[in-house]
């Protein structure tokens, strides 16, 4: 256990296989990692491997292999058995955890079954080992360490939930003296009730105290009576006549929004992409029960809330989460701002990891983007990415803003200022907007800014859009890239002259754009020939792809995610023999085969003349690091020419590659790790007066809805065409006529 911490990986979904030896073997699945120390709780692991998977928290089991006994797997169920497993690897930095569920019961099972107890009925309950532990929770199931493996849970089944059959619901509510634990789960029974049977029921006479339900049928003398049991959330059955006379069955009964939410939650915690329209379909296939979508969007919206919490309430937990990541990662930045009304406006995290990874592993160069968030009170992601040693996305920090504006991207760039004060002199790629560039200078004003090519490149196709044919605006990118990409001046004024020959009206433009803000021939800062923001895209994709969710949720998505990438590529580099990460020594190595052909003509102390196969003279200076084809100076690595010349002396080629590409530095930049923040849902409730944080104001956006193209059904009515009344032609009526009295 490095620094008193044991790397966690969490498996589950795949499955175990009995080798030849004996010794158990686990694949497939998916995995997540998480770190835990001395003081963490079973209770906030537990949780915490709940929220992973968004299993059931009292029904998952966790068990573990001895380190030198592949054959038997242990439980994880209390505090002593977390002590002991961290005692058990206290000389591996890394160990494994396999999360299991127990398999739903069949169909065939589940109509012998009650939907809750009941006076009359004991369900089997699970039997323990001879040599179970002391501390055995009866809820937990425990598997012996000596069964056949086809007695184990199996992962990947105990992931997929069986959609309950409408048959077992018709024993939801039996009679006098079942017992149910909450009102709400006696609701639900009676939904599902009420619906197998096939009648209507209306509450009458009902409170927090006592549970009274009728058949809705006039005269039907159906209804039952549960009071709740004093001290207790419980509630009873006391009376009941389950006689119908209303003729039950015959009534095609509804699903409410809630009963839809109960059947489709287990199917959102593995698929939280699950459409109202698959809904509509699974429940007619599988429950032969008719929803129309605005049941099923409820029902997805009732399940979400119970899985995630609610959106609102989420903002209300914004200050406890910030006091919580100050605590559990020290070093770290939360800030929050509200207006003057409370509403959240605004809010910057930055990781202790990521700020230590980015001030002593990564080069200085950042790139801002933003992406807009789906939720239900929007919401806007401003990121600031850095890339490592391999080339790899790194977040720094991030910030949810409230709408998308300068004032909010300038407070962003201040809270940056604020955790990277000591920080070299940094390179920007981000938007060319007369603001940013502004806010950049005043914020930080020593920094390069580097406009983003891909967002000029679609202003160019925006300018001249209509003016030139598609394929004369293709071929203009295609030198606007190349001027962009050229290492010298010279370079850049052939690529703008053939620009000039095609459209003078693109000539002038390129001109106005400011290209020693974008082209590598007059950049002053340090982009490593990265031009474009969207190096990103890959991050900003996967925050485009989580479905709605909390704000709350929303962080802690994006601190687990940065806690893999750290777990993952720490491991990655461990496996690396040579002196650079390998993307950078596969450039380093084509630049080795093609300086072969190279000649060396002249030296002079530390500068050199390289002839090139095409006769061209290139200047090499070793003790300034860069080279007259400006490549070095460019990438950070030595370029073919700079190649020829170090060999020709014979020194080694890696002592002129920048440290920012060893694989030493990649190393340092994930050295530090993210550590989970617990629950905060358990935590609010230990809060006496939390801060009221309001959800934002959602105004309507500006300018014209986008409209939404629906292709004619067969059975949608067609459109009436309109006929003038007096001078009987189509398409518009008497009062648009144009036509002269």
């Amino acid at each position: 256990m490095a620094n008193g911490k044991l790397i966690v990986v969490c498996q589950s979904g795949g499955k175990f296989t009995t080798n030849a030896d004996g010794t158990l073997s686990y694949s497939g699945g998916d995995a997540h990692a998480t770190s835990l120390t001395l003081n963490t709780k079973f209770d906030d692991f537990k949780s915490e491997i709940s929220d992973m998977w968004k299993y059931d928290l009292h029904s998952l089991t966790i068990k573990y292999l001895l380190p030198n006994n592949k054959r038997t797997l242990i439980t994880i169920s209390t505090d002593r058995d977390m002590l002991r497993f961290l005692e058990f690897h206290e000389g591996s930095a890394s160990a494994d955890v396999y999360v299991m569920t127990p398999s739903p019961p069949s169909p065939s099972d589940a109509t012998s079954l009650p939907c809750s107890r009941s006076s009359h009925t004991m369900p089997n309950g699970p039997v323990s080992p001879i040599d179970a532990p002391t501390d055995y929770l009866p809820d937990e199931p425990i598997f012996p360490v000596d069964a056949p493996m086809d007695f184990l849970p199996d992962s990947e089944d105990a992931g997929k939930q069986k959609t309950p059959q409408i048959s077992s619901w018709k024993s939801c509510i039996t009679g006098v003296g079942q017992t149910f634990n909450t009102r709400h789960e006696l609701h639900e029974a009676l939904d599902k009730f009420s619906l197998a049977h096939g009648f209507h029921y209306t509450l009458k006479n009902s409170d927090g105290r006592r549970f009274c339900a009728r058949c809705k049928a006039e005269g039907c003398p159906w209804f039952f009576i549960a009071p709740k049991l004093s001290t207790t959330k419980l509630f009873r059955i006391k009376k009941m006549n389950d006689t119908h006379t209303c003729g039950v069955g015959s009534i095609r009964a509804s699903a409410s929004r809630k009963l839809v939410a109960s059947i489709v939650k287990e199917k959102l915690r593995d698929t939280p992409t699950y459409k109202p329209q698959e809904i509509i379909d699974d429940i007619r296939r599988d429950l032969g029960i008719e929803l129309n979508y605005a049941q099923a969007y409820g029902g997805i919206a009732a399940a979400l809330e119970e899985l995630q919490g609610s959106h609102r309430t989420a903002y209300n937990q914004l200050p406890l989460l910030c006091e919580k990541i100050l605590e559990t990662n020290p070093g770290s930045a939360a800030i929050l701002n509200t207006k003057e009304d409370l509403n959240f406006h605004r809010i910057f995290v930055a990781f202790h990891a990521s700020l230590y990874g980015f001030q002593n592993g990564c080069r200085p160069l950042l790139f801002l983007d933003c992406t807009s968030l789906k939720s239900k009170y929007r919401g806007e992601l401003f990121t600031a990415t850095a890339l490592d040693g391999n080339d790899g996305n790194f977040l720094v920090a991030f910030a949810i803003v409230d709408v998308l504006s300068d004032d909010n991207w300038h407070w962003f760039l201040e809270q940056l200022k604020t955790v990277l004060s000591m920080s070299p002199e940094i390179t920007f790629v981000a938007d060319m907007k007369k603001e940013m560039s502004e806010s950049l200078s005043l914020v930080f004003p020593n920094c390069f800014h580097g406009y983003c090519l891909h967002q000029l490149t679609e202003s160019l196709k925006r300018k001249f859009k209509g003016s030139l044919t598609l394929e004369v605006v293709r071929v203009l990118i295609s030198e606007f890239h190349s001027a962009a990409y050229a290492p010298t001046a010279e370079g850049f004024k052939k690529c703008i002259e053939t620009i000039k020959n095609i459209s003078p009206e693109a000539y002038e433009w390129v001109l106005q754009t400011e290209p020693e803000h974008w082209a590598n021939a007059f950049f002053k800062g340090a982009r490593y020939n990265h031009l474009k923001s969207s190096v990103t895209e890959s991050f900003c994709d996967w925050v485009s792809d989580l479905p709605a969710m909390p704000i709350t949720q929303v962080i802690e998505t994006i601190r687990r995610k940065l806690m893999e990438f750290i777990y993952t590529r720490k491991m990655d580099s461990d496996q690396w023999s040579s002196n650079l990460t390998p993307s950078a020594e596969e450039n380093l190595q084509r630049s080795l085969v093609n300086s072969r052909s190279l000649e060396v003509v002249l030296s002079h102390s530390s500068c050199f003349k390289v002839r090139d196969t095409l006769d061209m003279i290139n200047v090499v200076n070793l003790e300034n690091w860069d080279c007259s084809c400006r490549e070095w100076q460019i990438n950070g690595l030595p370029c073919l020419h700079a190649v020829a010349a170090i060999e020709h002396i014979g020194k080694n080629v890696y002592d002129y590659c920048y440290r920012y590409f060893t694989t030493e530095a990649f190393k340092v930049t994930y050295s530090e790790s993210i550590n989970p923040i617990p629950p905060l849902d358990r935590c609010m409730k230990r809060e006496s007066s939390p801060v009221l944080v309001h959800p934002p104001c959602v105004t309507r956006p500006v300018g014209r809805p986008k409209e939404r193209k629906y292709a004619l059904k067969s059975n949608q009515a067609v459109k009436r065409t309109l006929q003038c009344s007096k001078c009987k032609k189509l398409g518009h009526n008497k009062r648009k006529c144009k036509q002269s009295a």
